[in-house]
């Protein structure tokens, strides 16, 4: 945990991002709360958020760079277990179990063949405990306390769902590998991919491997991070290194420098898409911008003019 020699260590403003390992049973909200003591920073945010019970990449955004979560890629991939023949009150282990019925019979081609149905775009419900609103109100919120709402149906995609392991026995368990958008609730597929099979499916383990252009690979975890920063050499992640998958340009010197004042500039050079990074022409990262017709507009200077 946080001490105050750790805290001591930290001598600069940090601004970038942090690729955090999200522990079990903590909340993308806990984890918020121990970076912004770790690093004495109050503009601290973090993407995708992850339920307690799962663990795995959560985007940190530090300083300023907490403007560019909005700009970050929507991609997201997880490993998860998914147990037939039980479902819970939270389709995930840490609910009440509603029923329990052994599971006879079924083989990995049947349970193959359904899983076809859950790649593309598909309609979900969202868990009744999850963190959407509905008239003003956390569904889990609502869930607690006993009150039953109908959830809206919405649509989401998923790119991809490979089988990595298969564990029959009375309460089967199937890993998958999963690549999706924004918004999929991985404990939906679970559920209703045990409603088509008529056996209940839950989630019993979870695990992001990539979210908004952060690996697993490269995520730290908590202990990690706090020994990075204790002996003065934690670096954040640069903050455009999310945004690669959004086109860019340079600004010549003059133009940089109106850019860096939030004034409009304007460009010969046009770059497709409605949104693209800015640099100068040394490579300094200095915002977002859009165009309209000739001038290149400022939708986030990241480097202002002192």
């Amino acid at each position: 945990m946080v001490t105050g020699s750790t805290v001591n260590q930290v001598n600069q403003i940090v601004q970038g991002f942090l690729n955090l390992n999200k522990p079990f049973s903590w909340t993308s909200h806990d984890c918020v709360v121990y970076t912004r003591k770790l690093f004495r920073l109050k503009r601290i945010g973090h993407g995708g958020t992850l339920d307690p019970a799962a663990t795995g990449v959560l985007p940190i955004a530090l300083g300023k760079a907490t403007r560019l979560l909005q700009y970050l890629p929507s991609e997201k991939a997880y490993k998860a277990t998914i147990r037939l023949g039980v479902c819970t009150t939270t389709d995930d282990l840490e609910g009440k179990i509603i029923s329990q019925t052994p599971v006879m019979g079924l083989s990995l081609e049947t349970v193959t063949n359904a899983l076809k149905q859950f790649v593309g775009k598909i309609e979900q419900i969202p868990p009744a405990y999850s963190a959407i609103q509905v008239q003003g109100k956390r569904l889990y919120e609502l869930a607690r306390k006993g009150e039953v709402v109908e959830v809206p149906m919405r649509t989401v995609e998923v790119f991809r769902i490979e089988i990595l392991d298969w564990r029959p026995s009375d309460y089967p368990e199937l890993d998958v590998a999963i690549n999706c958008g924004s918004g999929t609730y991985i404990r939906a597929i679970a559920r209703d991919l045990g409603a088509l099979l008529e056996t209940g499916g839950t989630l019993s383990a979870l695990c992001r491997t990539f979210s908004s252009g952060f690996p697993l690979a490269d995520s730290l975890r908590l202990s990690e991070l706090e020994a990075q920063v204790k002996a003065g050499i934690f670096q954040p992640i640069p903050a455009d290194v999310g945004l690669q998958h959004l086109p860019s340009i340079s600004l010549v010197d003059v133009e940089a420098v109106k850019w860096r004042q939030g004034q409009r500039v304007g460009c010969e050079e046009k770059v497709a898409g409605e949104t693209l990074r800015v640099y100068d022409v040394e490579g300094r990262f200095l915002g977002m911008g859009k165009f309209q017709e000739d001038l290149l507009i400022p939708a986030m200077v990241y480097e202002p003019m002192n």
